[in-house]
């Protein structure tokens, strides 16, 4: 089918709740103004110049009314679609009520015949009196909802969350509305499904059904082919085995190979969509208590983010809304994006252009922290009409990896001191499991994120939610003490942006303006903010005072403050990359801001990765070299090669004195097998024993930085780098000499080429008109480091800009 989508001319006029039943009733005095479909509400208005985001005031007190007059070129039957209202809403053609839907989530096809010349209206009811309603009794009330009716209506928790985003409520039209006509040939009730034997073999299931009878059937992926045959009831079924074919991994272990799927009925040909091969499995380990994900046999190290929003205003699913994101997310080497319970389901797009990139997902069914009414006749036919349409819409996508029953559902009751009778219940034990095992059977289901050990919120066993590192300030090593399984969030911070995004959008004083406390994420009640949590780590990793270096030096303190977050995301999953850690993946909290500021994002609202972002590109790399302080054991150097080829290394160590006098160091090849690791004792480096982590103190310590660094055997080109402060990084703090070459490289992109004459910290490169690949990041003497400059808009110009470290106020202009 044609659709046809109805996404101009539209107007919207806000009313008082309830005070109009159908469309004609609406004065013409009305207020109007344009309105975008899909959009939302607070997109209309802000276009308009009648709502500010950054303080908003809330949509969900009043009716909002959109309206078009819809003129087609004759009289005809057609199908209208919408694919999703937010949320309770009522739809009328010509006055006449023809939908009526309570659920932000589900679509909606309606048979309409249409004039020629037709009126369509929709009302999206106030949603505030249908919050306020009282419903089957809770068990337990989360806090961090400021409304306890969202657990009986299905909509977003956006907007609801104070201190966790700002109180925009979703209402509208927020999802594309189209009409389409009759084919000649309509395939109904189409089930798709990709697989991957045991074998390798590709195994594609299609079902469906044809409104006509036709001789000739056929399916195509991957050039292969298979003749499929009606049955007497019109139903056709078949699997596609195609060997040996060419699989789909999540890009940093592979290539995600995808293919496309045709239907080949009568002479038409009808395109069906890409897909993939890969089978996923979940490997719980010897005692129960692991969660490690496997593609295609091979265990993945899964790291990435969770996805918030692309717009909180605009709530958009389009491709190019998705691109910025998702594409920074693959470049900094994430292999996993996680959609949360808070959230909102993203459209098929989202899966597309995951499946493209190599990201794999972990979807969040939408419930989040409430005791959901299970046993309501009428939300479980919500509940289970959303996910089959969801599951439906992404029946083809390799990218879907887990599908889980929520959020902190199970954690939130078991907090409260409930029975685990109480919380874990039959949605996330019978009823969604069901629904996800019969229409994803290739996708692992877990019940609940965190779930599994003593408790669901334990981080030893299972999945956890892990801040022992962030929100609860443990020291570093936490990590490693916590025995963390698999934490589907984590290392929560106050991420500070870059400084242009700060003069653009946040031109006040750091921490102590009410204006920018305003972007500063919290949790509801809490007496602190995670300004505070950014600032423990401040004076724990640099031995300074926040409050002291903020009032004197309020600059030094951003950078500060910068650096901080980079380093603890880095230092954390060399931690949990080590071979011998109990860590199977990780994903931050999170991807993206929903505005410009100081929040939970690692790339900022405006696009712009953050510090922090840095860190993470750094600490993801598939191959990778990592040091671990074992105490009294040494330092370790591990190497890891996720790639699908074996690659031959150099592997160096040096131990500087005042960050520039090699006092010992040592050199080795290393051949490494793919997708295998190996770790060195420092000691069997150097060939003796050297105190490189300052353990048994014989004396004064020798040196204050330990360089290591992975090149390539074949050219010495340096892969990975990584350091150790045996003293802390406030003993390293050494002024520089940097010395900036601009060159071009093989690809005609510009390129600064580093060198200094002694470690430089968290060294930051701002070039107007450019971002660099690498920010933040040390520089070490005995090897230049080469940083690619990608032009933002595309122009050519000559790049100029400074350069700072953390290390000294000196500034390199170039």
């Amino acid at each position: 089918m044609i659709h046809t989508l109805l996404s101009d001319g539209w107007m919207l006029t806000t009313t008082p709740a309830n005070a109009f039943e159908k469309p004609s009733d609406i004065s013409a005095e009305k207020q109007q103004i344009t309105a975008c479909v899909p959009g939302t509400v607070a997109e209309a208005l802000e276009n308009a110049g009648m709502f500010d985001r950054n303080n908003p005031h809330p949509l969900d007190t009043q009716d909002a009314w959109y309206r078009l007059a819809l003129k087609t070129d004759e009289p005809a039957d057609v199908m209208l679609h919408f694919a999703g209202l937010a949320t309770v809403a009522e739809v009328f053609l010509n006055d006449t009520l023809i939908l009526s839907s309570e659920s932000m989530f589900e679509s909606h096809d309606v048979p309409v015949h249409l004039s020629g010349n037709d009126n369509l209206a929709i009302c999206f009811r106030a949603l505030a009196p249908h919050l306020a309603r009282n419903g089957p009794r809770a068990r337990w009330r989360p806090q961090m909802m400021n409304t306890q009716g969202l657990r009986l209506i299905r909509t977003t928790a956006l907007g609801y969350m104070p201190g966790w985003c700002p109180e925009i409520h979703a209402v509208g039209p927020w999802r594309p509305i189209s009409y389409s006509r009759p084919a000649k040939q309509a395939i109904k009730d189409l089930v798709l499904r990709s697989d991957l034997s045991d074998k390798g073999d590709g195994l594609l299931s299609i079902a469906f059904k044809l409104q006509n009878r036709t001789d000739t059937i056929s399916v195509h992926c991957a050039d292969h082919s298979m003749e499929l045959q009606q049955n007497d009831n019109g139903g056709i079924a078949g699997q596609l085995t195609i060997p040996g074919v060419a699989q789909w991994w999540p890009h940093t272990h592979g290539t995600p190979q995808l293919h496309d799927v045709t239907l080949k009925i009568g002479g038409e040909t009808y395109p069906l969509g890409q897909t993939g091969f890969r089978r996923i499995e979940v490997d719980r380990g010897s005692d129960g208590n692991d969660f490690t994900v496997k593609i295609n046999g091979e265990r993945i190290f899964c790291r990435g983010a969770v996805w918030t929003n692309a717009d909180i205003v605009r709530l958009p699913g389009a491709r190019a809304d998705y691109d910025l994101w998702l594409k920074l997310a693959a470049d900094a080497g994430m292999n996993m994006i996680r959609i949360g319970g808070t959230m909102t389901y993203e459209t098929p797009e989202f899966f597309k252009l995951c499946d493209e990139l190599g990201l794999m997902v972990w979807q969040d069914l939408m419930f989040a922290n409430f005791d959901y009414p299970a046993k309501d006749e009428t939300f479980c036919e919500h509940v289970k009409t959303e996910v089959s349409q969801f599951l439906a819409g992404t029946a083809l996508s390799p990218s879907l990896t887990i599908l889980s029953g929520g959020s902190e559902m199970h954690q939130q009751g078991a907090m409260l001191g409930l029975p685990e009778t109480i919380w874990n219940g039959p949605l996330t034990q019978e009823i969604l499991p069901e629904l996800a095992t019969r229409q994803r059977p290739d996708v692992p289901f877990v019940a609940n994120s965190p779930s599994g050990g003593a408790l669901p919120f334990y981080p030893n066993a299972g999945i956890a939610h892990y801040y022992g590192v962030g929100a609860y300030c443990r020291p570093l090593d936490d990590a490693r003490r916590a025995n963390v399984r698999f934490a589907a969030e984590c290392l929560a911070f106050a991420n500070v942006p870059q400084q242009q995004t700060l003069d653009r959008h946040l031109s006040v004083p750091a921490v102590i303006d009410p204006i920018w406390k305003k972007q500063v994420p919290r949790d509801r009640s809490a007496s602190w903010d995670f300004d505070d949590i950014r600032e423990h780590y401040l004076t724990e990793l640099y031995d300074v005072v926040p409050s002291r270096l903020r009032s004197e030096n309020p600059s030094r303190y951003l950078d500060y403050s910068r650096a901080v977050t980079a380093e603890v995301m880095e230092a954390t999953f060399a931690e949990w990359r080590r071979s011998a850690s109990s860590c199977n993946g990780a994903l931050v909290w999170t991807l993206q801001d929903l505005m410009p500021g100081a929040g939970w994002g690692v790339i900022d609202a405006t696009g712009e990765p953050k510090p922090a972002w840095y860190g993470l590109k750094r600490a993801f790399r598939p191959i990778q070299l990592l040091l671990s302080d074992e105490g009294t054991n040494g330092l370790d150097v591990h190497v890891i090669n996720e790639t699908s080829a074996a690659q031959d290394f150099i592997v160096e160590l040096t131990c500087l004195r005042d960050g520039s006098q090699p006092v010992v160091s040592a050199r080795r090849e290393l051949q490494l097998a793919a997708r295998r690791t190996a770790t060195i004792a420092a000691s069997d480096l150097f060939g003796a024993f050297f105190d490189t982590t300052y353990a048994y103190r014989f004396g004064p310590p020798s040196h204050d930085v330990t360089v290591a660094r992975l090149k390539n055997a074949a050219d010495e080109e340096v892969i990975s780098e990584a350091f150790h402060f045996p003293l802390g990084r406030s003993r390293a703090m050494h002024d520089s000499d940097i010395e900036v070459h601009l060159l071009r490289n093989d690809k005609g992109n510009w390129c600064l080429k580093l060198t200094t004459n002694r470690l430089a910290q968290s060294v930051h490169v701002q070039v107007d008109n450019f971002r660099a690949s690498d920010d933040w990041f040390h520089l070490a003497p005995g090897a230049a480091k080469t940083i690619e400059l990608v032009a933002r808009s595309g122009d050519e110009m000559l790049p100029s800009g400074e350069i700072t470290t953390l290390s000294s106020k000196q500034v390199l202009r170039f």
